[in-house]
């Protein structure tokens, strides 16, 4: 497809003779288009041009407009405008709904897809949940924000590795190899794994309290877990299978899948070379019996190593997995979806990942993408305290309300279950996704399982609507019985608009790493059919109007599911 953005920069850079490549970064789709298609900030050009943006706006539109008399884009610019300091551009939409219309029949299923002249690899990290503990809504997030970025990464033509870095390893094996030690035959963790270890859990923590000798043995555990230890080896692992096999009942449910599964055990026997690196750097220092790596050049505290008890740290761990990551997948992006409580974590980590002797390119590619963090009313979960709400229990009660809603409104339904499960499930994935990420979001049952409005049902049921249209019309008309001029009205006109953006919402979602971007894409063309249905007659018109229509319809339809699938959400045929 033609590229506006790029003709408009291209107008603007001949104009003002400023780098291309500074306008195009600026060039915008405004929130209200009624002013514009774009509009280009000129308050960016103050600083370099001295004058003031209002000045420049009325300068540029006076240039344009004259370069644009003896230029071939006088007829893709229809409009050129200065207002308050921006200068806005209409496309002309005959132009828009060509290129759409085109594009569209060469790519149909794939619309809005790219191939990279050079493919590059994206490693991203996700869900990444703790062996023995529950599958919380907590870890809801991270999960469906890394599966929806890989989706769309792999999409625009990425070669990309999706990898669950479980949290296997660590402390908290210490204690629950101290609790099970202690009261294991109390527990059938072989029937209720998950439950049962948490039991022990709490149980073990709430004697660490009291009892710090309790504690110091929880720690000699994990150290003899690290040395290899048989026995601990033995219940770890075990503790390990039980809890994949508990996880994957959820992921099922998410239609969640990865290409790794090397958690942080995984680097158990990778650490050494990491600390031998470290020492050979000068880097790595002793600091009260433990050793760290300082970081005060970056105002940053020390990243710790080794504890004072000899064991290893996350920041180990992630720090083997950075140097694995890039000799195995070579990658130019490793993205780590982890709530912004790690944010300090993650700074510390990649600040010490320069000093691993790796190429510039992987340390520049390291990227922490927070999220804010799921909270219930009462407020923060805790596994040790015991007060989670479980990831499985969250998703079948959202089947459940489903299947509820549509025994009251469609009990004829066929594959009420296959219904009830897209719809729930979609609920609770859309409700997390049109969210920015960074918001903290308050667990509410009401708000997350609220099937009105700006959410996932409402959206699979306006692709279910137009679906039901091209199986009333029994055909999808041939693209050359399109005729443009038929799509002058002004529900088609946003329409289009919006489908051309597609591709460039995909870009925006890897550019921010914020699925809520395509998210709210998808509401807002959902809406415009919704009024365009509501406004144009699709059916029963003659047959130029109904095939123009119905092209548009399917068009619609391709796009509002593929978005949906790649957001990790499944579309019914019927609700």
């Amino acid at each position: 497809m033609k590229d506006f953005k790029q003709i408009i920069a291209e107008e603007i850079s001949k104009a003002t003779n400023i780098d291309k490549k500074i306008i195009l970064e600026n060039v915008e789709v405004p929130k209200d288009t009624a002013n514009g298609d774009y509009a280009f900030p000129c308050f960016t050009l103050a600083k370099e041009l001295k004058k003031s943006p209002a000045m420049i706006a009325t300068d540029l539109q006076i240039k344009i407009l004259e370069n644009l008399k003896s230029s071939n884009q006088s007829e893709v610019l229809e409009e050129v405008t200065a207002v308050n300091g921006f200068l806005n551009f209409k496309i002309n939409k005959k132009i828009i709904a060509a290129e759409v219309v085109k594009e569209f029949d060469i790519k149909k299923e794939k619309f809005g897809s790219e191939e990279q002249e050079e493919q590059k690899n994206i490693v991203i990290d996700y869900s990444s949940p703790n062996i023995a503990k529950p599958f919380h809504i907590g870890h809801l997030r991270s999960t469906v924000i890394g599966g929806a970025l890989y989706n769309v990464y792999k999409y625009l033509g990425y070669n990309v590795v999706g990898i669950n870095h479980l949290g296997d390893w660590g402390t908290q094996f210490g204690k629950l190899i101290e609790g099970y030690k202690r009261w294991g035959s109390e527990y059938n963790i072989e029937e209720n794994p998950i439950d049962e270890l948490t039991k022990i859990y709490v149980r073990i923590n709430a004697l660490c309290k009291e009892d710090e000798n309790v504690l110091e043995d929880c720690r000699n555990n994990f150290k003899k877990l690290e040395d290899g230890d048989e026995y601990c080896k033995k219940i770890w692992q075990k503790f390990r299978d039980l809890s994949l096999k508990e996880f994957d009942k959820v992921y099922n449910i998410l239609g969640v899948k990865f290409d790794s599964l090397n958690g942080e055990a995984f680097y158990s026997d990778k650490m050494p070379e990491i600390i031998d690196i470290l020492e050979k750097s000068g880097k790595l220092v002793d600091s009260e019996g433990a050793k760290v790596v300082n970081l005060d050049s970056e105002n940053i505290p020390p990243c710790l190593i080794i504890k004072s008890n000899g064991s290893t740290t996350y920041a180990t761990r992630d720090l083997a997995a950075i140097l694995y990551r890039a000799r195995t997948y070579d990658f130019d992006k490793a993205l780590y979806v982890t709530s912004y409580e790690q944010a300090l974590h993650f700074k510390q980590v990649f600040s010490t990942a320069k000093y691993l002797g790796i190429d510039e390119k992987y340390t520049k590619g390291l990227k922490h993408v927070p999220f804010g963090m799921v909270q219930l009313k009462t407020g923060k979960m805790s596994t040790r305290e015991g007060n989670v709400i479980k990831l499985e229990d969250l998703l079948n009660e959202a089947i459940e309300k489903s299947r509820a809603i549509i025994e009251s409104k469609n009990p004829n339904l066929e594959n009420k279950e296959k219904v009830a499960k897209m719809v729930g499930v979609g609920a609770v994935i859309f409700n997390d996704l049109s969210n920015g990420r960074i918001k903290d979001e308050i667990f509410d049952w009401d708000i997350m399982l609220n099937f009105n409005g700006e959410t996932g049902p409402y959206v699979q049921y306006i692709c279910v609507r137009a679906k039901s249209v091209l199986e009333k019309a029994g055909y999808i008309p041939e693209v050359n019985s399109v005729d443009l001029s038929k799509l002058d009205d002004e529900d088609s006109k946003n329409i289009i608009n919006t489908l051309y953006n597609f591709n460039q919402t995909l870009k925006n979602v890897t550019e921010k790493e914020e699925p809520s971007i395509l998210a709210r894409y998808l509401i807002t063309l959902a809406e415009e059919f919704s009024s365009f249905y509501n406004n144009c007659h699709i059916l029963g018109e003659d047959d130029n109007i109904q095939n123009t229509r119905l092209y548009l319809t399917y068009m619609v339809k391709t796009v509002l599911e593929k978005g949906l699938n790649l957001l990790g959400i499944e579309v019914p045929d019927k609700m």
